[in-house]
C-alpha cells in the first residue's frame, strides 16, 4: 500500500472542512435590509388603506351633499294655484330654468303676499297685469302695444297664458303679469318664471271683463288667495 505523502494529506485535510463562519457585520446589515424591507411594506400598506378610506369617506360626502340637494330641490314647491275672482289658473313654476325668481315667488306666497293682489290692467289678446298700477309703464305705453300687438313678428319668444314679472320694478315689488297671446316684444321688460297648465278658460274669462279707458277692470278683479304644491 503506497504511502500518502505529508503535502496530500494537508491538502486533503484542508479540503474535508465546513464552511467559514458568516461574520457578525453582515448578520446585523442583513437583518437591518430585511427589517427595513418589512417597515417600508408595512407603513405602504397603511397610508394606502388610508387613502382609501379618505377617498370613500369623501364619496360618500359628496353623495350626501347630493343626496340633500336633490333631496331640497325636490322639496321645493313646482305649482301654485291662483285662487282668481273669476276662478282658479293652476301654474307649473319653471323650478330651473328661473330658479331665483321662483325661491322669491315661493317666499312671498308663504307671507301672503299676493292674497288679495289685485289685476290693475286687462288688455283684451294681450295680458293680464297685477300689482303695482304703474305696470310697465304709463298707461299710453300700455295702450300703444295693446294696438300694435297685430303686427308683432310670428315667431314669440313669449308664448300665451305664461306667468311672468317685470325685470324693471321695484326690489320691493313683485308684479305679476299673465300673457293672453304671444307677445315677443316683452321680452325685454318680462322675467317668465312659470306656464298655466289649467284654467286657461278662466285667464279667459278674467280677459274679457269690462274695463275703462286705462284697462283698467271696471269691477274689482284680482287674486283672492294662493295655494303651493310640491305635486298635482
Amino acid at each position: 500500500m503506497a504511502r500518502i505523502k505529508p503535502q496530500a494529506l494537508l491538502i486533503q485535510s484542508k479540503k474535508k472542512k465546513g464552511p467559514s463562519r458568516i461574520s457578525a457585520t453582515t448578520i446585523v446589515l442583513c437583518t437591518s435590509i430585511v427589517a427595513l424591507i418589512i417597515l417600508l411594506f408595512t407603513t405602504y400598506r397603511h397610508w394606502s388603506r388610508r387613502s382609501r378610506d379618505q377617498i370613500g369617506t369623501t364619496q360618500s360626502v359628496f353623495e350626501d351633499t347630493n343626496a340633500f340637494i336633490d333631496s331640497k330641490k325636490y322639496d321645493i314647491p313646482g305649482f301654485v294655484i291662483l285662487d282668481t275672482s273669476k276662478g282658479q289658473v293652476v301654474v307649473e313654476l319653471f323650478k330651473d330654468g328661473s330658479p331665483q325668481i321662483v325661491d322669491k315667488f315661493i317666499d312671498l306666497c308663504q307671507k301672503g303676499y299676493f292674497k288679495g293682489m289685485p289685476f290693475n290692467h286687462v288688455i283684451k289678446n294681450f295680458v293680464i297685469h297685477g300689482g303695482n298700477s304703474e305696470g310697465l309703464g304709463a298707461a299710453e305705453e300700455w295702450t300703444s302695444k295693446g294696438k300694435l300687438h297685430d303686427q308683432l313678428a310670428t315667431s314669440p319668444k313669449h308664448e300665451a297664458f305664461m306667468l311672468g314679472t317685470s325685470k324693471t320694478s321695484d326690489r320691493k315689488l313683485f308684479e305679476l303679469y299673465i300673457t293672453t297671446a304671444p307677445i315677443p316684444d316683452l321680452n325685454d321688460k318680462l322675467l317668465v318664471f312659470g306656464r298655466v297648465i289649467k284654467g286657461e278658460d278662466v285667464v279667459q274669462e278674467i280677459e274679457e271683463v269690462d274695463t275703462d279707458e286705462h284697462y283698467q277692470p271696471k269691477s274689482p278683479m284680482g287674486i283672492i288667495d294662493v295655494t303651493l304644491k310640491r305635486e298635482l
